[in-house]
């Protein structure tokens, strides 16, 4: 863990110091990608934005009643994937990070319904993969000099990955689907590119941002997409040639870095599940996406499970009713997600 941590954060000592001299052509033109080469010779200097990093919800993430001294800087100090009050938590919730964006609603839901748990509920999105990595080590986790435990209720993921950890008793049966995801690609708002199908990504000059295969399960249901539009030889260029060519930059958490890069005008276009495109242009973001036709498409199924010898047995299950209820779905469909439905989801993930 420590090792992919000092990963992580090399990969974004290389993206920040890029976003103080972009910053300022976002603010001007929002839906143009910013100029390479910084702003000498213009009228004005740059402005700071700090709108385009995380945390992107204004501290609606964040169910603790009492907060006391805030101190977020986005770009510095933000922990946007850790939610909550750790101090004497009755839920916890370790959620593979596809919908951060609807956690505060389903929370405050769930809340409504549970007054007992209002302030109480601390919940994680980072992918699921490093998930399983925290529960492996009894929920203890360090983000740069802090280190905390917090072990969880209750996993969510892809229907696939829950039932594997099922098998290896990591999690108690049984898997509870609940939504269905598909993919699309993100471009900036304009697709000033002109990006039009998942084999324009293959163009040599077209740079891409895509999640990377070492963390996010999201890859195969991409490759699976790729070879479908262009053959394997398209998932050969985006994967390893534009890797290894520097026009496909990889992602460690592809939810919050994918419009990162684009908005920062580092990457044309990255294919990420069409719920995070949609968030992203719902808060205003300078981002748009291109639809992928359901015949090159992928399915996802989402699906939680209580964990084996969680703290908080009663209240894990209290949660995974909740989550396939008529409220919560309300809640998914608002980001494009769909019930689940076993012959509707072809893949799962």
């Amino acid at each position: 863990m420590r090792k992919l941590l000092k990963v992580l954060f090399v990969t974004s000592a290389l993206v920040l110091p890029a976003a103080s001299a972009m910053a300022a052509s976002t603010v001007a033109s929002p839906g143009q990608p910013p100029a390479v080469g910084g702003w000498h010779g213009r009228a004005e200097a740059p402005r700071y934005d700090e709108s385009i990093f995380p945390p992107w919800q204004h501290g609606a993430n964040n169910d603790a009643v009492d907060r006391g001294f805030e101190f977020t800087v986005p770009e510095v100090d933000d922990l946007a994937d850790f939610h909550g009050d750790l101090t004497d938590p009755k839920l916890v919730l370790y959620v593979g990070g596809n919908y951060f964006f609807a956690m505060a609603p389903l929370v405050q839901a769930f809340e409504a319904a549970n007054p007992d748990y209002k302030g109480r509920i601390y919940w994680e999105t980072i992918p699921p993969g490093l998930l399983v990595r925290q529960l492996a080590k009894g929920g203890t986790i360090t983000v740069g000099n802090m280190t905390w435990t917090v072990k969880a209720d209750a996993y969510f993921a892809g229907l696939k990955k829950v039932q594997a950890l099922i098998d290896k008793k990591v999690l108690a049966a049984p898997a509870v689907p609940y939504v269905t995801n598909t993919l699309t690609i993100m471009v900036p708002k304009g697709n000033p590119a002109d990006i039009k199908t998942l084999a324009d990504l293959g163009k040599p000059n077209i740079r891409l941002v895509m999640p990377n295969p070492a963390f996010e399960g999201i890859v195969r249901q991409i490759e699976a997409s790729l070879t479908k539009a262009g053959g394997s030889a398209l998932a050969t260029m985006v994967y390893k040639t534009k890797v290894a060519d520097g026009t496909t930059i990889l992602t460690h958490i592809h939810h919050r870095q994918s419009p990162l890069f684009i908005m920062q005008g580092l990457a044309d276009a990255g294919v990420t599940w069409q719920s995070e495109a949609i968030f992203q242009e719902q808060a205003g973001h300078p981002i748009a996406q291109v639809p992928i036709p359901a015949a090159d498409n992928a399915t996802a199924i989402y699906a939680g499970a209580e964990v084996s010898g969680a703290p908080h047995p009663e209240a894990a299950r209290a949660w995974l009713a909740f989550i396939h209820s008529p409220s919560a779905l309300g809640i998914f469909e608002r980001y494009g997600f769909k019930p689940y439905a076993p012959a509707a989801a072809d893949v799962a993930k």
